[in-house]
């Protein structure tokens, strides 16, 4: 008997796509598929794609659940803009997905649940598969379904428990495509379901089925090798946004000296942030789930009060809940660290799915003259940073700071290089403890923070509410001209940060044709883009802005050395109208509000036309 040897092909990358019903495992499938290629050593961006709604009707077209994965033998960005394959578990997720996969990539197709009733749900009236609608790709049928369970059969799970592992038929089918050992997840199944032998040896079973299936039936034309990629040497993990967020935090109460208190109430998707810090009390981390919003802001800044680094974690919506809290704070001029993981809105909106359109909320959603520090995170790994920097500037300068997130950084994932524990700088709070001389709002000559003062602390007793402040003394007062002095001293102290920051540096052409203004999780399609492009040679220079407000000190000497600016936001124009408020300067607004991230091809398309527009 001859055995048939396909053809192994190396790629450079490829991105993958799972989609099925929210039911299917398809986050769970994904996840394992990541974890997978990060241990050997492919870089990695993931973009999980949730359904909007809870209990959508299964097998329709609201209902589908999607998980995006490039893996690279180079260092990336961004999740990818097109897949080269789709694994689609019915109708509904062929035809939600089908469109973005690459001409000529592959599709495989659980033919198992594409009966009459599944068509019907998904809008079809014929089978896609019996027409000429999927000709420009390669596409795989296979019934995972009867698949799996004969797998299973002997095992006694009735069929509905059967099914339940039909992810992982496909997972092991992709797995044997591009090469993946099985080992990783297999150890998983066996932690995972430890409690359960019979469940654990269903999923083992039909993970090695769908290896063996693709490996014994020539359903491809070839195998595909991703190489590890060259990484800068360290220590990796792969880490989400949400989760590398929780440890910022953890390790900025570290290094401040004090106990992180977390006031938070679950919302999407800033919820597993709350999830993550529950885990952490071996770390003095306390988290109080509160039963609404405002208990939760509450709660973070009696914490603050108390002497501790109060957190609260919410998105768009809850942010709205806070505001009359969050100017508390302000008066008070209590550090208190306030992550707002963006959604799609207004009001509801789309709770799943990304956005960046809470930026003039965090700048101006308050009443009164409440100026606060905004800080935004670029990347999921990059949301340890910016949880520390958020930290360091609520200690250093007493004040409330906005920490920016977004639903595809929060839920997306990526290698993180973990830092060295001693090149972490501590920022050490500091009390008041000197009875003499203490005035509760003599300000620091540099800083302009007031002292921080322990309640109980003997001879440090002052008042603190939300009143207007008597400037030194913090008696309540209600003068015209001490409320002016106070609220522009406020303002000073958060606009003085600028002095500490550091200076705005372009990547690409220093001076010339178009600068690329950017912010929060745009930044790794913008740098996909910029790398696409010939930058230098267009006279293109690109800036990311961690700090929003205040904005780097220059910032707007730097916007002139450019014929244009163009700013790319998932929004309609927000950091652009900030900028040319600020500075006076003409944007071009580059704006996209679908609850899906930019591709990299629509930003760097975007770019070579606005300089060719200047010509």
């Amino acid at each position: 008997m001859n055995t048939i040897v396909r053809p192994s092909e190396t790629a450079r990358e490829v991105v993958l796509r799972f989609a099925g019903d929210s039911g299917d495992g398809m986050q769970l499938t994904g996840g394992q598929f990541t974890t997978t290629s990060a241990l050997i050593g492919n870089d990695i961006a993931t973009f999980p794609d949730f359904p909007a709604e809870i209990r959508a009707p299964a097998g329709t077209l609201p209902g589908v659940s999607g998980f995006q994965v490039r893996f690279s033998a180079y260092d990336i960005t961004s999740p990818g803009d097109a897949p080269d394959v789709l694994v689609a578990m019915n109708p509904a997720a062929l035809k939600v997905n089908y469109k973005d996969v690459k001409p000529g990539g592959i599709i495989i197709v659980n033919v198992g649940n594409f009966g009459a009733g599944d068509l019907k749900k998904a809008g079809y009236e014929q089978s896609p598969l019996e027409t000429a609608e999927l000709a420009r790709w390669q596409v795989v049928q296979v019934d995972l379904n009867k698949l799996t369970i004969e797998a299973v059969k002997d095992l006694g799970l009735d069929p509905k428990a059967s099914l339940r592992c039909k992810n992982f038929f496909a997972l092991g089918m992709t797995y044997w495509l591009f090469s993946r050992p099985l080992e990783p997840t297999l150890k998983w199944i066996t932690d995972k379901f430890k409690k359960d032998e019979k469940v654990a040896e269903a999923n083992r079973r039909v993970l090695k089925a769908g290896w063996n299936y693709a490996e014994t039936v020539e359903l491809f034309h070839a195998r595909y090798e991703v190489p590890s990629a060259h990484l800068p040497k360290g220590r990796y993990r792969n880490i989400m946004g949400n989760e590398a967020l929780a440890l910022g935090l953890v390790a900025g109460a570290k290094l401040s000296g004090l106990k992180l208190v977390l006031g938070s109430y679950p919302i999407t998707p800033a919820s597993d942030i709350l999830h993550q810090l529950a885990a952490y009390k071996n770390y003095g981390v306390v988290t109080f789930q509160a039963e609404d919003e405002i208990a939760a802001i509450g709660a973070a800044i009696g914490a603050a009060y108390a002497g501790e680094l109060g957190v609260t974690t919410t998105s768009g919506p809850g942010v709205a809940l806070k505001s009359e809290a969050i100017n508390l704070a302000i008066m008070t001029e209590l550090p208190l660290v306030i992550v707002d993981v963006q959604r799609g809105g207004p009001s509801t909106g789309l709770p799943t799915k990304t956005e960046q359109a809470d930026l003039l909320q965090a700048m101006y959603g308050r009443n009164g003259e409440s100026p606060l520090p905004i800080v935004a995170c670029s990347s999921p790994a990059d949301c340890f940073d910016a949880a520390l920097e958020a930290c360091r500037l609520a200690v250093k300068y007493m004040t409330p700071v906005m920490l920016l997130s977004d639903g595809y950084v929060a839920n997306g994932s990526e290698p993180w290089l973990l830092p060295k524990i001693d090149a972490l700088k501590p920022f050490p709070a500091t009390f008041a403890t000197d009875p003499a001389g203490f005035m509760p709002y003599r300000r620091d000559e540099t800083t302009l923070a007031r002292p921080w003062a322990k309640p109980g602390t003997p001879g440090l007793e002052h008042r603190i509410g939300g009143l207007e402040k008597q400037d030194v003394t913090g008696a309540v007062n209600y003068e015209p001209g001490n409320h002016e002095r106070m609220v522009k001293l406020r303002a000073a102290k958060v606009a003085g940060i600028a002095d500490a920051l550091p200076l705005a540096e372009p990547s690409g052409a220093p001076s010339g044709k178009v600068l690329v203004l950017s912010w929060g999780g745009t930044a790794g399609s913008v740098h996909a883009a910029m790398a696409r492009i010939d930058a230098k040679a267009l006279g293109v220079g690109w800036v990311h802005l961690r700090h929003l407000n205040p904005f780097p000190k220059n910032l707007g000497d730097l916007l002139k050395r450019y014929d244009r600016v163009l700013v790319p936001e998932l929004n309609l124009g927000q950091l652009s109208r900030l900028v040319s408020g600020e500075f006076g300067i003409p944007t071009i607004r580059f704006n996209k509000v679908q609850g899906r991230p930019f591709t990299t091809t629509e930003v760097a398309d975007r770019i070579v036309r606005c300089v060719e527009e200047g010509k």
